[in-house]
């Protein structure tokens, strides 16, 4: 659960031949990082950046020779941190579903994350609710397709 009481996706089920053939794992969770984001379609969410809340799960496959202790050998939850934060000031972005896919897509940059989950939640988007926002799922071994579009009459 987030800290906000609001629980991520729960994991997949692991197909136990293809767990035991597969490298060792684990995860690294970046829990209510709150940032300041310029995000939104309407024009007065042009005015300031809107906080935004994000939770990130990384599924990082293990080195073959993994000791926990070396620093260089894990994903550093920190340098995950400092990258979304350095992505939120690159500028205004439209959609939370496209703040989420460049969340992660920065995630899958470190070829040892096989699996990433994002949530992003606009927080002051609607004042009757807490949040609103989007969960994704991307991996490494399903190639990602391009974008959907979706034309309404």
């Amino acid at each position: 659960m987030t800290t906000a009481g609001t629980p991520l996706a729960p994991a997949k089920p692991v197909d136990a031949a293809a767990a035991q053939s597969a490298a060792p794992t684990y995860r690294i969770f970046v829990r209510d990082l709150v940032i300041p984001w310029e995000i939104g379609i309407y024009d007065h969410e042009h005015d300031a950046p809107q906080r935004v809340r994000i939770n990130i799960d990384l599924i990082v496959r293990e080195a073959d020779k993994f000791d926990a202790d070396r620093y260089r050998q894990v994903v550093c939850y920190a340098a995950v941190v400092k990258s979304v934060q350095r992505l939120a000031r690159e500028g205004h972005i439209n959609l939370v579903e496209t703040l989420a896919s460049r969340v992660a897509d920065l995630c899958l940059s470190d070829e040892r994350v096989e699996r990433v989950t994002v949530r992003a939640e606009k927080l002051d988007a609607i004042a009757e609710v807490s949040s609103v926002g989007i969960e994704i799922e991307r991996s490494r071994a399903t190639p990602r397709e391009g974008p959907v579009r979706i034309v309404r009459d």
